[in-house]
């Protein structure tokens, strides 16, 4: 093979190259860790042969009887790509047209997400400052006005994370006064749940606990953040609060052909225990790295440590230093703020070396 200046160009190579270190680990997101071995396992189990495409499938078929386990015999699963394309879906199933979305301000939704629900789902938030990351019935009523208002967006959903962005929980009992306090008012409540399986595991409740038994309409189904290769789903819990959501869902570009890879996922995760066992472990490998970077004078811990985040703040030219060691991302860099990620493959290694390196640094 040669080039147009007649030198010779070598054909490029056709074979699989592992092209990264499979020890090296960091602390950036849970979206850096790889699929579960029992999910690649769920993979290949379903390739091979044809299966009917988008959706009418047999393991997308009994991902529904899965999925009815921990929301209720209403519940109802739609697959979809990833947790951007589940929260702007699921927004529109239950908000109309002129429809606002009332959230917290450091909500995943707002600052997280290139401004998805606004521009491509039409929806306008009305976002709500919160010291946790959490909001109240107080909070909410901060936005929650103006329904009769043309020059107005009408409020019309009340959507939450569980966990929030910044790694804090919310009470099954706090859920449920949202949720009353939204239906009063008219409204409905949509629950990102990216990481629903880490806040499960550390309140050490099903999932249906804060979903269906808490009064939640609709749901984003987290499973790449838990050991999935890709793919979320939308969980439409009040079949009464959704409309055409096959149709949404189509529109939105989230229709996958081959939806059979996404739904045994999902089916590996929940069909037994693998979400809680890799839930369980990000949130320990957590608190054993808050532990220790407790013992570090000049590092503050910044929120409660619920889940499988750590929020730190620490000196900007340490932090520097350490990156060049461990990834891991500036949450507020002018403040010197960062966060800490676990996953379910963080091994206590990974955390011990972690801290040496931050105690090293420190003492510089």
């Amino acid at each position: 093979m040669t080039a147009r200046d007649g030198e010779a160009v070598n054909p490029p190579r056709t074979d699989a190259r592992r092209h990264h270190d499979p020890d090296v680990r960091g602390f950036a997101s849970d979206n850096y860790a790889g699929a579960h071995p029992e999910v690649m396992a769920a993979l290949a189990l379903a390739n091979g042969g044809h299966q009917i495409a988008y959706g009418e499938d047999d393991y997308t078929a009994n991902l529904q009887q899965v999925i009815r386990g921990h929301f209720g015999a209403s519940a109802e699963a739609f697959p979809v790509f990833n947790g951007t394309g589940a929260n702007v879906v699921a927004l529109q199933a239950v908000a109309d047209r002129w429809g606002a979305v009332i959230c917290a301000e450091s909500a995943h939704i707002n600052v997280d997400e290139g401004g998805a629900p606004e521009r491509m789902a039409g929806l306008k938030l009305l976002t709500v400052p919160t010291p946790d990351g959490k909001l109240t019935p107080e909070l909410i009523d901060k936005q929650a006005f103006g329904w009769d208002d043309e020059h107005r967006a009408m409020p019309q959903v009340v959507s939450l994370a569980q966990n929030t962005e910044l790694g804090t929980l919310y009470t099954p009992d706090e859920i449920r006064a949202i949720c009353d306090h939204a239906h009063q008012l008219g409204m409905r409540v949509h629950l990102d749940g990216s990481r629903i399986a880490n806040a499960a595991a550390a309140l050490d409740v099903p999932m249906r606990t804060f979903t269906n038994a808490a009064g939640v309409d609709i749901l984003s189904l987290g499973g790449t953040k838990n050991g999935a290769l890709f793919g979320e789903a939308v969980v439409v819990i009040n079949q009464d609060a959704v409309r055409h959501m096959k149709h949404l869902r189509k529109m939105s570009m989230q229709l996958a052909s081959k939806m059979r890879f996404v739904s045994v996922q999902l089916e590996a995760l929940l069909a037994k225990d693998l979400w809680l066992r890799n839930a369980r472990h990000a949130n320990e490998m957590a608190q054993r790295l808050a532990e220790g970077v407790r013992s570090v004078h000049g590092v503050e811990i910044l929120y409660p440590v619920q889940a499988n985040a750590v929020f730190a703040r620490l000196p900007h030219d340490v932090s520097e230093r350490l990156q060049k060691r461990y990834r891991f991302y500036f949450w507020d860099e002018a403040a010197g703020d960062v966060r800490w990620m676990c996953a379910f493959d963080t091994r206590e290694e990974d955390v011990d070396g972690f801290l040496a390196a931050l105690k090293e640094e420190m003492a510089r």
